[in-house]
């Protein structure tokens, strides 16, 4: 069981780093909650609050995990019981609990918006800066070395220095994901309710989504090598439309499921998904980041989640307990960083294809099963025997 992210820095398969002189400035509490509450900030990147999905995964791990609040008309109210409860996955009960953490969110606008943003959450005396995305590591870089007594935490990358090799701050904790292993997982479940053909729509083609695309077409490829894939990326993480036209066309394409790691723009595609299935096809989505069920309940066979909420709840209670650690850590499956949400549609072959799905999960998490997390590898990748 999980208990806080000193856990992560413990596993050797988690690959932190914890050298001494990377350790934050924050006096050492042992594991007793201070009496005064803690302020977090939070700076969003440009899918923003709504975006159900990857921001609101963040959102999610301070306000109502943390916080136990939710904002509601601009103001923040209590989250009743049965939300907070029904909010945590059957595996963190009793992980997740409330801290005496007070939020505070910075939605972006533009990228120019990010360094401002998080200097204005410095100025207001945040404990703890949560840059929230790969986007916001230049202005978290800056941040960090302007305010060094300020803490900050920064979701999925590292600090980069100018060859783009990470560089590690005295006051910076870095979390990213093994986002291919749990792609790999929904790509091994589809592949087996699918006949001929998939797809995978990313956002911004870059290497972090190409982590998504390559473990979930090696997850195809190991249950179902003669299906077709289609690839297309919109372009962004904050157009809707964009993503609704690529869904469009993969579905006039015959595309039975579809995977999409693209922010808002993933709304766009589970929308033509669902338009497509009132039409009469039998066609279904994959939601990413959070369980996207809610969504389009007739069409979501699952969704990758990826526990962004998970990372900012266990730098919130580091802080709060007084051991906030200032490390680069990693989370896949082993970690409980990755997984996917319950199927809930009854469909043929449901039973089967999660009975191989869990016998891959325990080969990846054994270490017998390296998952390609980039196309080159992919191209060399060798289906695994589902024993």
């Amino acid at each position: 069981m999980l208990r806080s992210f000193a856990l992560c820095l413990a596993l050797a398969a988690a690959g932190c780093k914890k050298p001494e002189e990377n350790k934050a400035p924050v006096k050492h509490a042992g594991d007793k909650p201070a009496a005064k509450s803690i302020q977090v900030g939070l700076v969003t990147d440009l899918g923003g609050r709504g975006d159900q999905s990857f921001n609101d995964a963040a959102l999610r791990g301070l306000e109502i995990w943390a916080a136990g609040q939710k904002m509601v008309n601009g103001n923040y109210v209590p989250v009743p019981a049965h939300e907070l409860d029904s909010s945590i996955p059957a595996d963190l009960k009793g992980v997740v609990t409330p801290l005496p953490v007070k939020p505070l969110v910075l939605q972006s606008k533009a990228q120019e918006d990010y360094q401002p943003n998080l200097q204005l959450l410095v100025d207001k005396g945040c404990d703890l800066t949560v840059g929230v995305g790969f986007m916001l590591e230049n202005a978290v870089e800056a941040a960090a070395k302007e305010n060094p007594k300020a803490h900050f935490l920064l979701i999925d990358s590292p600090i980069l220095d100018e060859n783009g090799s990470p560089s590690a701050l005295p006051n910076v904790r870095t979390m990213v994901f093994r986002e291919e292993e749990g792609s790999f997982l929904v790509g091994a479940l589809a592949g087996q309710l699918a006949k001929e053909k998939l797809g995978f729509v990313g956002g911004m083609e870059i290497p972090l989504i190409k982590k998504f695309e390559a473990g979930f077409r090696a997850g195809v490829k190991t249950v179902n090598p003669k299906a077709q894939v289609l690839v297309s990326y919109t372009g962004s993480f904050d157009k809707v439309a964009a993503g609704k036209q690529v869904g469009q066309d993969f579905m006039a394409k015959g595309v039975e499921i579809v995977f999409q790691a693209a922010g808002s723009d993933g709304l766009g595609v589970i929308q033509a998904v669902k338009e497509a299935h009132a039409a009469g096809k039998k066609v279904y989505a994959i939601g990413v980041d959070s369980d996207q069920y809610h969504v389009a309940p007739d069409v979501m066979l699952t969704s990758m989640v990826k526990r962004v909420d998970l990372a900012v709840y266990f730098a919130a209670k580091d802080l709060v307990n007084g051991n906030f650690i200032a490390a680069d850590g990693m989370m896949g499956l082993k970690e409980n960083g990755v997984t996917f949400s319950p199927i809930r549609l009854e469909l043929p072959g449901k039973e089967l294809a999660l009975h191989n799905v869990e016998k891959l999960r325990k080969q990846i998490v054994e270490g017998k099963l390296r998952v390609p997390a980039n196309i080159g590898d992919l191209d060399a990748f060798t289906p695994p025997v589902i024993e």
